[in-house]
C-alpha cells in the first residue's frame, strides 16, 4: 500500500435513476425506481428519494411497489446510460492511463501513474475538479473517494455519498476501519457475515483481534488470510486498466413460465443470436457454448459443449445451444433461459464441427432487431409497444416520454432535459400515426466554458498540477 491517497474511486450516485431525473424535469426530487416492471422484475437502481421508503437495488419490483406505491417506475434505457458512462470514463482517462472500470457507473483510477497527484493536497484538488467536470459534462453528481488502496478508496466513496468527496489520510486507516461492520470489507457477503457473527465477530477490530489462525479455521486458508490482511488495512491490489472478459452471455427471465417446448427452442435461438451480437461487438470468438435453464421449481441447470475451434458464427452457436437444450427436461416449465460463450479468443477459424447448408442458415440478428428472421413469436400484426420511461416524439407536441400504456392507450409527458418546469401530459391511441419512438436527448446540450468546466488550460483534468522536482 502506498503512502499517499492517490487511488481514486468514483461512484456515480444512483446512476440510472439520476439519469432519468435529469432527463425528466417532472421527476426531479421525486422517488424514481428503474428496473424490470414485470411480475418477476427486480430493482436496478432507486433514487435517494425512493431509498427513504426502503427501496434498494436487487429488491423484487413487487416489494418496491408495496413500499413506495407513488414512485415513478421506469424501464432502463441502457443506450443513454452507456453514452454517459463513456463521457465519464473519458474524463477519468485524461487523469491516468490506469483506469479500471467496474461497471457503467463505477471505476478506480491510479492518479500517481498519470502524474495527476502525488500527495494528499494534489489528490484532493484532482478529486474536487473531477466532480465539477463530471457535473459540467453530464449534469450528474458523482461521489469520489481517495485513499492509499483500492479497498479504502471504495470505502471512502461510500462515505462520500451522495455527491461528496472523502479522503482517507495514510496512517488513519486502522482507526477508521476498526468500528465498522465486517460487511464493509470486500468479499464479506451475507453468508460470510453470518458465519463471523455466529463466531462473535461483528466489527473489523474484532476480526483483527481474532487473529489470522482463527480466521483460517473459520473461513479456510485463502479467505482467512485475505480477510485478516484487509482488517489490518493491507491491500496491495493494483489498478488494472484492462479487465479481460472470461465469457459473454445473455439471459432472459419470463413473466410466465414457458411450457411449450417449441417456444423454449425459439427463445434459445433468439438468445444465441443476441449472444453472438455481443461477441462480435467485442471483437471476440469462443470455443465453449453454455446453456442455462432455470426451471419452474427454481432449480438451475447448466450444460456446455466445447467446439474444436473458436467461432463467432451465429449458426454454429444456435446449433450447439439447440443440442444442449435436447439434454434438458423442461416439462414442468421454464422461468429463465440463458446462452453464453466462454473460452474466448480474439480470432476465429472455420467451423470444423458442422457445415450449415443454404443461405438461410445465416439468420444473424443485426443490431436493433429483436427476433431472428422467420421466428416471430406472434403471428399477424403486432401492436406497437410503448415502454414506461422511454422516449417518444409527437408531430405536434414534440419530444416526450411514456408515463404508461394499456387498454389501447398510451400516456405521454412532453418535456425535455432543458424544460424549466414539468411538461404537459397527453393520452393517445397506441397506433396514433403522429406518435413514434425517439432517441434520448443529451442531458447537457452545450458543454459550457469557464471555471465550471475543467478544460485543458483552465485548471481542469487536462491541466492538473505538475509534481515537484
Amino acid at each position: 500500500m502506498r503512502n499517499a491517497p492517490t487511488i481514486l474511486h468514483l461512484d456515480m450516485d444512483a446512476f440510472y435513476a439520476s439519469v432519468e431525473q435529469a432527463s425528466k424535469p417532472s421527476l426531479r426530487g421525486k422517488a424514481v425506481v428503474v428496473g424490470g416492471l414485470g411480475p418477476r422484475g427486480v430493482v436496478a437502481t432507486a433514487s435517494y428519494e425512493a431509498r427513504v421508503f426502503g427501496v434498494h437495488s436487487a429488491m423484487p419490483m413487487a416489494q418496491a411497489r408495496r413500499l413506495a406505491p407513488n414512485a415513478a417506475y421506469l424501464v432502463p434505457r441502457f443506450g443513454i446510460y452507456r453514452d454517459i458512462s463513456e463521457q465519464v470514463m473519458a474524463l477519468l482517462r485524461e487523469l491516468s492511463p490506469l483506469v479500471e472500470p467496474l461497471s457503467l457507473d463505477e471505476a478506480f483510477v491510479d492518479l500517481e501513474a498519470g502524474g495527476s497527484a502525488w500527495d494528499e493536497a494534489s489528490a484532493r484538488l484532482v478529486g474536487a475538479r473531477l466532480r465539477a467536470d463530471i457535473r459540467a459534462v453530464t449534469g450528474l453528481a458523482g461521489s469520489v473517494g481517495l485513499a492509499a488502496s483500492k479497498m479504502l478508496a471504495k470505502i471512502a466513496s461510500e462515505q462520500a455519498k451522495p455527491d461528496g468527496l472523502v479522503v482517507i489520510e495514510p496512517g488513519t486507516e486502522r482507526a477508521l476501519l476498526g468500528p465498522m461492520s465486517v460487511r464493509t470489507l470486500p468479499g464479506v457477503g451475507p453468508a460470510t457475515g453470518d458465519h463471523l457473527r455466529r463466531a462473535g465477530i461483528h466489527t473489523v477490530d474484532e476480526i483483527a483481534e481474532a487473529g489470522e489462525d482463527e480466521l483460517v479455521r473459520l473461513l479456510g486458508k485463502a479467505h482467512g488470510h485475505a480477510l485478516y490482511a484487509m482488517a489490518l488495512a493491507h491491500d496491495d491490489r493494483p489498478v488494472v486498466a484492462e479487465r479481460e472478459a472470461k465469457s459473454v452471455s445473455v439471459e432472459d427471465t419470463y413473466d410466465v413460465d414457458i411450457h411449450d417446448r417449441v417456444r423454449v427452442g425459439l427463445e434459445v435461438q433468439r438468445l444465441a443470436d443476441r449472444c453472438v451480437r455481443r461477441l462480435r461487438g467485442a471483437g471476440l470468438s469462443g470455443r465453449t457454448i453454455v446453456l442455462k435453464v432455470r426451471r419452474y421449481d427454481f432449480s438451475t441447470l447448466t450444460r456446455s459443449e466445447t467446439l474444436r475451434g473458436p467461432t463467432d458464427d451465429p449458426a454454429v452457436v444456435r446449433e450447439a445451444a439447440a443440442r444442449l437444450l435436447d439434454s434438458v427436461d423442461t416439462t414442468g416449465g421454464v422461468r429463465l433461459l440463458g446462452v453464453g460463450v466462454s473460452g474466448l479468443a480474439d480470432y476465429t477459424q472455420e467451423d470444423l464441427f458442422a457445415q450449415v447448408a443454404g443461405d438461410g442458415a445465416e439468420q444473424f440478428v443485426e443490431d436493433g432487431e429483436e427476433e431472428p428472421a422467420g421466428e416471430q413469436r406472434v403471428a399477424g400484426p403486432v401492436e406497437r409497444r410503448w415502454v414506461a420511461g422511454h422516449d417518444v416524439r409527437h408531430v405536434e407536441y414534440g419530444h416526450g416520454w411514456v408515463q404508461g400504456s394499456g387498454v389501447g392507450r398510451v400516456t405521454v409527458r412532453f418535456e425535455t432535459p432543458e424544460s424549466s418546469e414539468p411538461g404537459r401530459v397527453r393520452t393517445f391511441r397506441v397506433d396514433d400515426p403522429e406518435l413514434e419512438g425517439a432517441e434520448p436527448l443529451p442531458l447537457v446540450r452545450d458543454r459550457p466554458a469557464g471555471p465550471g468546466l475543467l478544460e485543458k488550460g483552465e485548471g481542469g483534468v487536462g491541466d492538473v498540477p505538475v509534481a515537484p522536482g
